[in-house]
């Protein structure tokens, strides 16, 4: 498995250019006796105790990567190890989880675990591109496949992320009218934009999350004028709010446009915060293999996950996006039985 991370590694994955590797774990896949599928650049295969009318429980990571930083002093795609440590893009975010996972699959794939158990190997995570997850979800859908929980490989130090906010970008526009500095005419937008912003700052929303605490809502830019003299007829901010499973993103979006004056537009509400229960059968089985559980600061392809996750994966997040990325063979090495022991806690 350390040769396939490694020959995974070698390989140009960035995001929506995965065909390659994507090309080699499918022939990986058929050579090992199993019967995989795909959809554009997504692999997925089920379980040989397969029956129809059980539980199914997705084993899901992501195979493209980031562009590498300019920063690198090694070749990205090497994949060279030295002492403990395989150096390469991708290697910790999520090559690792993907072949551990994989791995685990292996070894579980002819047991009879009570569930039905489905392996994918997904594009797009790192811009939740349109033929990564969101197009294999209803796709496997249409299938017949009904997905009732999930495990996530992302670099988590195998501990168990049992919670992400979501996210909503908004772009906000205080309207005013155009005049001249000096003989006090117009309406200043920008005057308008800083009392908005002050309620935004102000802004308390009735429910909280019991997992994933407070909406948190941040204004990040602003835009106005062009000359000193002229008073601005338009100011532009940006809003940066990270919800939580108390509101719908559409819900939160309402909110806020009600409470400004200025127009707001959504980017996208598609990056939903996830929260599973501790007591869910996927937290107890992580909690028993000694994983702690935790809220993770970054999202992930849960956000489009409209059932149970569970994000766990070894590596740690503080190396993603990182130049001279790596993965201790440690870790990875210790994540497939503990991925195995995982799932075949689940009860």
């Amino acid at each position: 498995m350390i040769h396939l991370l490694q020959k995974l590694i070698s390989i140009p994955g960035i995001s929506r250019q995965e065909t390659a590797r994507a090309d080699m774990l499918y022939d990986y896949m058929a050579g090992q006796g199993m019967a995989p599928q795909r959809l554009h650049n997504n692999l997925w295969v089920r379980g040989d105790a397969w029956l129809p009318g059980r539980p199914t429980v997705l084993l899901n990571s992501h195979i493209d990567t980031v562009k590498p930083s300019a920063a690198y002093t090694r070749d990205p795609h090497a994949a060279d190890i030295e002492d403990d440590r395989l150096y390469g893009l991708g290697s910790n975010d999520a090559g690792a989880s993907a072949i551990a996972l994989l791995g685990a699959f292996e070894q579980l794939r002819h047991e009879d675990l009570g569930y039905n158990l489905l392996l994918a190997l997904t594009a797009e995570e790192e811009v939740m591109g349109e033929h990564g997850m969101r197009a294999f979800l209803p796709y496997i859908k249409e299938q017949g496949i009904d997905i009732d929980m999930a495990i996530v490989g992302e670099p988590t130090d195998m501990q168990a992320a049992i919670g992400e906010r979501g996210l909503v970008v908004l772009d906000c526009v205080a309207h005013g009218i155009q005049g001249h500095a000096a003989r006090n005419e117009g309406d200043n937008a920008l005057y308008r934009a800083v009392r908005d912003i002050e309620r935004l700052q102000n802004f308390h929303f009735p429910l909280c999350s019991a997992l994933l605490g407070p909406i948190k809502i941040t204004v990040t830019q602003i835009e106005a004028g062009w000359q000193h003299n002229v008073v601005p007829p338009e100011c532009k901010f940006v809003v940066d709010v990270r919800t939580t499973d108390a509101y719908t993103n559409e819900e939160v979006v309402s909110m806020i446009q009600s409470a400004l004056e200025s127009d707001v537009k959504e980017r996208s509400t598609r990056i939903r915060a996830s929260a599973i229960r501790h007591n869910h059968p996927l937290v107890q089985a992580a909690i028993s293999t000694g994983a702690s559980t935790f809220i993770s600061p970054t999202t992930s392809d849960m956000a489009l996950m409209p059932f149970p996750s569970l994000k766990i994966g070894p590596g740690q997040s503080a190396r993603s996006h990182q130049a001279d990325e790596y993965v201790l063979l440690s870790e990875f090495e210790a994540a497939i039985p503990r991925y195995a022991a995982l799932l075949r806690g689940i009860k």
